[in-house]
């Protein structure tokens, strides 16, 4: 394959289908765009604009009831529309390498990472030794360590961050000479994102690799990309010179995406509720005190997974838990929700330590204690009607009858702001931001006192992020409750945070209130957190954006 053309990637009118019971459904509409080797392109857009649907069909991998029906791709002269399924796995790795969204979905669970990479060197004829040796170099390359202990594990044994960075590695194994990375940092925290951003930057500036970067992160999107497509409803809406389209957007569509980004406002836009003052001081829900757990073996040793973690939760208010991936977060809130045991400390909720109670006091404590998932595509049964979802809760704990339950999910799926008549509906027909909605209405079905959200944003492109945030914030104001927020994005966090309590290795290196923490941070940890934000170029500098009424 030549690579002496003009552009690397040439789209051409190009027209693709869904067929539906109804008949076909657009997809993506007349797409024009180049690329050239060297050159960063980000497309940006809501979920269902035809990011992904463009990405699928760019490696080949459209699925069965969708079909190219006019236009052309052309990989560096060659038009790869028509190739065969033998063409196709020459092309993938080598001529393309493909970072898929969902690193869950996407390697292999019963073959040791090792065996992948290595499996994606040998496909493309690198010897089997010295594909072993690649291996463990790339799983260096993006961020990884202790690379032999994470080759001879499998994917369940990783964080989701690390699964993504496998991911990377495996794009990465052949050097192509055109990366398509569908939403690839989605996953990480910071400091991690940054790693890749680089790694792709790097890449592109140093061998020439074209990238082509899908996200829903405009604030990824204009720290790395030299150009952005901005798409809406299968056709492309914008593009042009990212820091033109921050400061003078020319779409109605853009100036939405730009207002509802959290990492590229300048103010704060808190949606919690104020938090109620006892003799002048909040009132606290939830007090953590000296949490440990450590999971290391003598065969498997290592640091402890939660070491002496204390912090406290205002009731109605919202305490964020921030940092890297294996930093702690996801393994206390599963401590505090009981899935875990812990080896040292307490949790007091309401004034009870929860720690020392029977499963049979837990089983009422689960009303009280609710908590939302991070993947909105995973944490809904795809084969249960929404009315099924949100009263399944309510039917275990036996809380009214059919006839009830039936109303009150309709009243829950109000609450979140979907219709009523969506009850019949499965997860499958909605778009990611109404399963979070589902998935928040049926936490909220057994009126609990605390929601525990683990990274409940993180798979949502920005206007829904905007959107899911003012419903939480509404909820709080309206219902009372109090939340546990865990994410790796520090803006989301700004937005909706009373406290911030920051952990690293298993401990919590800082904690404060929000705009303590951002504003006048302590540690030095904390302050190369806020540092890696992206997007920050563009929050801090005063720019004039050309205000046009939305669509």
């Amino acid at each position: 394959m030549s690579l002496q053309q003009e552009h690397l990637l040439e789209v051409r009118g190009l027209r693709i289908a869904y067929q539906g019971s109804e008949g076909p459904i657009e997809g993506v509409a007349g797409l024009d765009f180049q690329l050239q080797p060297g050159e960063i392109l980000a497309i940006v857009g809501e979920s269902g604009s035809g990011k992904s649907t463009l990405a699928a069909a760019l490696v080949g991998l459209l699925p069965a009831n969708a079909q190219i029906e006019a236009g052309s791709i052309r990989l560096a002269g060659q038009e790869i529309t028509q190739v065969s399924e033998r063409q196709w796995q020459s092309i993938r790795g080598h001529g393309i390498g493909f970072v898929p969204q969902d690193p869950g979905l996407s390697l292999d669970p019963v073959k040791r990472i090792g065996s992948q990479l290595i499996e994606a060197l040998t496909l493309h004829g690198v010897p089997k030794p010295l594909a072993r040796q690649r291996s463990l170099e790339l799983l260096r390359e993006v961020g990884l360590a202790e690379v032999e202990r994470v080759s001879r594990g499998y994917p369940h044994q990783l964080s989701g961050g690390m699964r993504q960075r496998v991911l990377i590695a495996i794009a990465l194994a052949n050097d192509p000479p055109l990366i398509i990375a569908d939403e690839p940092t989605s996953a990480l925290d910071v400091g991690v994102q940054r790693q890749i951003l680089d790694r792709l930057q790097a890449l592109a500036r140093e061998r020439g690799t074209a990238v082509l970067l899908i996200t829903h992160d405009l604030g990824v999107a204009l720290d790395r990309a030299d150009r952005l497509l901005v798409m809406h409803q299968g056709r492309i809406v914008e593009s042009g010179d990212a820091r033109r389209i921050f400061q003078a957007p020319q779409h109605a569509y853009t100036q939405q995406l730009l207002n509802a980004a959290p990492s590229l406002t300048v103010q704060q836009r808190r949606t919690s509720a104020s938090v109620p003052q006892v003799d002048g001081k909040p009132a606290t829900l939830l007090v953590v005190k000296n949490l440990s757990k450590d999971f290391s073996t003598w065969r498997n040793p290592g640091p402890a997974a939660v070491d002496g973690v204390s912090f406290h939760l205002p009731r109605h208010g919202t305490t964020s838990l921030v940092g890297e991936s294996g930093s702690g977060k996801s393994t206390t809130a599963r401590l505090i929700l009981g899935l875990e045991r812990p080896d040292m400390g307490s949790v007091l909720f309401d004034g009870q330590d929860i720690t020392q109670v029977s499963k049979r006091e837990w089983l009422a404590l689960r009303r009280r204690i609710q908590v939302v998932y991070q993947n909105p595509y995973a944490s809904l049964n795809p084969r249960l009607s929404l009315e099924q979802i949100i009263c399944e809760p309510m039917q275990a704990f036996a809380v009214g009858d059919a006839a009830w339950r039936r109303k009150q999910a309709a009243i829950l799926l109000e609450q979140v702001e979907l219709p009523a008549r969506l009850l019949g509906s499965c997860p499958t027909e909605l778009s990611g931001g109404q399963r979070q909605r589902v998935a928040i209405a049926r936490a909220l079905a057994l009126e609990p006192e605390l929601l525990v959200l683990d990274e409940p944003l993180s798979a949502l492109d920005a206007s829904v992020q905007g959107q899911i945030l003012k419903l939480l914030g509404e909820l709080q104001t309206r219902l009372g409750l109090s939340y546990l927020f865990i994410s790796h994005d520090l803006a989301v966090v700004r937005e909706i945070s009373n406290q911030v309590v920051v952990m690293q290795a298993g401990r919590v290196v800082e904690q404060g209130a929000c705009e303590q923490i951002f504003q006048s941070p302590a540690s030095e940890y904390t302050r190369s957190l806020l540092t890696d934000i992206p997007g920050q170029g563009y929050s801090k500098a005063p720019v004039q954006r050309q205000m046009l009424p939305t669509a």
